[in-house]
């Protein structure tokens, strides 16, 4: 391989390493020393490196993560205060916060959590419509508790053309060590896109001999396509790993954390993703006793769609959880 293409991989593998550093420790200080440590450059030269391999300055992505991070938990965490919010997403504080916020969405925190939200809404057409809405158009919500494992499970049928059906379960789950190669920009309904990602991963990790019957094969989404400008959105499409897998170049990897995760169930095609997402977040989270955890969400892939009669995607969509 040239040595110029080694180079670039090196680079992508330690920005890599720094933005998942920055997600994960979004309520800290993240100093300019610390995370030049992270990706093994030297300060002076780190930030030049990072604009010109992310497209944005170190500072500015930072705060974009963080306002990002408040607009989702400002409308998913109704009992948090805005000065709480503030503080958790890394604002030194809520007037700081203020100013950032309103910058960024034209309205302020607060004008948000009311509704604001439903006019910035990244949607188009006849899907941009506010929760609320889509919460009322949601039919046949029904569960009931499994007498074998205890749990609750939810069914779910949307009304509409798509008549889309969902089935939910909280369940907890262990560390799952991961490997993955990362995609900033577009991605809704791209399947060549998703496919050329695996066919990669899949390049790399079966001469070293990483799969197994056991394998998973994941999809982790860092930033909300309702929020975040589809050129900067990040996915990491991953498979699970043996824990202590060595990696190089491009690929990372990193471990989606232990703990509880509401699992909903889906066979669906290419162009329901987003609708299949919103399900989860707009019908079932509001009347299931549960709000989001601070942990990534991600998709579990549990067929080729290519080998399906129809064509469809069978995942599994899993949200972090814990009790309202």
């Amino acid at each position: 391989m040239p040595q110029n293409i080694n180079a670039r991989e090196d680079y992508i593998s330690r920005i890599n390493k720094v933005m998942d550093y920055i997600e994960a420790n979004l309520d800290s200080e993240l100093q300019l020393n610390e995370l030049a440590k992270v990706a093994s450059f030297s300060p002076f030269h780190f930030h030049r490196i990072f604009k010109g391999m992310v497209g944005e300055t170190l500072r500015n992505y930072i705060q974009r993560l963080r306002v990002e991070k408040a607009a989702n938990m400002l409308l998913l965490m109704p009992k948090k205060s805005i000065t709480e919010v503030a503080l958790d997403c890394g604002f030194a504080s809520s007037a700081h916060f203020a100013r950032v916020f309103k910058e960024t969405y034209g309205v302020s925190a607060s004008k948000w959590r009311e509704g604001g939200y439903s006019n910035f809404r990244k949607t188009d057409g006849k899907d941009n419509q506010s929760l609320s809405k889509t919460v009322k158009e949601t039919s046949d919500i029904d569960s009931y508790l499994d007498p074998v494992t205890s749990n609750i499970i939810w069914r779910i049928k949307m009304s509409g053309k798509s008549n889309l059906e969902l089935k939910v379960v909280v369940r907890d789950i262990e560390d799952i060590h991961v490997v993955y190669i990362r995609h900033t920009g577009p991605y809704k309904a791209d399947e060549a896109l998703f496919q050329r990602l695996f066919m990669k991963l899949a390049q790399w990790a079966q001469p070293r001999g990483l799969f197994s019957p056991e394998t998973k094969s994941l999809t982790i989404y860092h930033d909300d396509p309702n929020i975040t400008d589809e050129e900067k959105l990040r996915i990491s499409v991953c498979f699970s790993v043996p824990e202590g897998t060595e990696v190089d170049g491009e690929i990372g990897k990193t471990t989606i954390k232990a703990g509880k995760y509401a699992v909903a169930s889906f066979e669906i095609g290419s162009d329901q993703f987003e609708e299949a997402w919103t399900s989860v977040y707009s019908d079932w989270l509001p009347q299931s006793g549960y709000q989001p955890d601070d942990r990534p969400c991600f998709e579990l892939c549990l067929n080729d769609p290519r080998t399906h009669p129809e064509g469809k995607h069978i995942v599994d969509i899993y949200v972090p959880v814990k009790p309202l």
